[in-house]
């Protein structure tokens, strides 16, 4: 049976059963939290290994053809003008489509986000380089430093670095191979968080009045994905068969949706990516971390969207040009400093946003609380697409794709 038929029969189970599940039961809610935990830490669990040890492989083997930067050049250009878009036909979808006001609710307590910039900084170099891969799985970008310095030291004397090149591909050959019997029976974990997932997504539609809001996220998601971005693919390689890149990441897609964490599907990403699209490990392992740490457009996106919703649900006067420039503007860069937050990334966007822009919207984002996890399931969905479309592209524009037989896929 096919990865993405198994989680879509997990999906389904799991969403039934959430909507048979009393919504308002606190012991009930609490249980389903847990086990979602549960669930986003058994999907996380072969995520550091397997990414620093391919890293390690495909940055040397990059290097040795001297294909490095020309490869981080081509990755962040799409990563660069692909949010861009993103972003910008998010904002102009809202601004045609404006959702209806959403009633302004009181929170007892204001509660501060933070992006913690300077603590990231400062783990990028911990005292003790190990520690880099002993976090807790969430900030991917310590480790991705340390196989790039790794990588770089193997390529000083060749005589001396082969057994470690040797072990470090057999790593991550065998990292690869767990990874793969974690996706194979990620279905019984999607079983849960779609039933935590449904819980939640009843309530909001009970709410009523989040309605206009979560239909113009899933519509404009799902135009995005199955309309623009194969339009898109179509006109920079023609000839490709964008059909078969959807296809070949519908497994990646649900396990996004129901998870809403970009570093749970990460392994999922690299199998499907490998396997499926076709893409080389040195082109596939650079391109895809790079998209879960940076990449994060439709994060970003979704939090833009909720923040003009915000906007007109406080004030009657409107968005003006300047309104929009500074939404696009922060909601872009915002989008390249994510890395810390790979579950609620749409949610903390949309918090930064509010508090600064100012002008008594600070904590506007608090209206939407109800609908945080909705907002992360639709940034994360269309961030994890963004990613196996620009995957694919990088590696057919640089040479390292070979088309498979669809026969195969897994």
């Amino acid at each position: 049976m096919k990865i993405w038929v198994k989680f879509l029969i997990g999906s389904l189970l799991g969403t039934v059963l959430g909507f048979l599940l009393p919504y308002e039961n606190q012991d009930v809610l609490s249980s389903m939290a847990w086990l979602e935990q549960i669930a986003l830490q058994i999907g996380r669990y072969t995520a550091v290994p397997l990414l620093f040890f391919s890293l390690v492989v495909a940055i040397y083997e990059l290097r040795q053809d001297r294909e490095f930067w020309p490869h981080m050049g081509r990755t962040f250009l799409v990563m660069v003008t692909g949010t861009v878009f993103i972003v910008a036909s998010g904002i102009v979808a809202t601004l045609l489509f404006p959702p209806a006001r959403i009633p302004i609710l009181i929170e007892e307590q204001f509660e501060t986000a933070s992006l913690n910039v300077r603590a990231m900084l400062l783990d990028l170099f911990p005292s003790n380089l190990f520690t880099a891969l002993l976090g807790d799985g969430l900030y991917l970008l310590p480790a991705w430093l340390l196989a790039f310095f790794l990588a770089m030291g193997l390529g000083l004397d060749r005589n001396y670095s082969k057994p470690v090149l040797s072990l470090a591909d057999s790593l991550s050959r065998v990292f690869y191979h767990i990874a793969a019997f974690f996706s194979e029976i990620l279905a019984l974990v999607i079983i849960a968080l779609a039933a935590y997932w449904a819980v939640r997504y009843h309530a909001a539609l009970r709410a009523d009045v989040f309605r206009d809001l979560i239909l113009l996220l899933g519509i404009f998601g799902l135009v995005l994905t199955f309309v623009i971005f194969p339009l898109l693919l179509f006109i920079f390689k023609p000839g490709t068969n964008p059909w078969v890149i959807l296809y070949g990441s519908l497994g990646t897609a649900l396990a996004a949706l129901f998870s809403g964490d970009v570093n749970f599907t990460l392994p999922v990403m690299f199998r499907h990516i490998r396997e499926n699209l076709g893409v080389r490990r040195r082109s596939n392992a650079v391109t895809v971390s790079l998209f879960s740490i940076f990449g994060r457009a439709g994060s970003a996106m979704a939090a833009a969207v909720a923040f003009i919703v915000i906007i007109k649900s406080y004030s009657s006067l409107g968005i003006s040009i300047a309104d929009v420039l500074f939404i696009g503007t922060r909601a872009f860069l915002i989008s390249f400093l994510l890395a810390g937050h790979p579950g609620n990334g749409a949610y903390t966007a949309l918090a930064l946003l509010c508090m600064d822009y100012g002008k008594g919207f600070e904590s506007g984002y608090l209206i939407l609380k109800p609908m945080a996890f909705y907002l992360a399931a639709a940034g994360a969905f269309l961030d994890v697409m963004f990613c196996s479309f620009a995957a694919y592209a990088v590696g057919r524009w640089g040479g390292f794709q070979e088309n498979k037989d669809m026969r195969h896929f897994i």
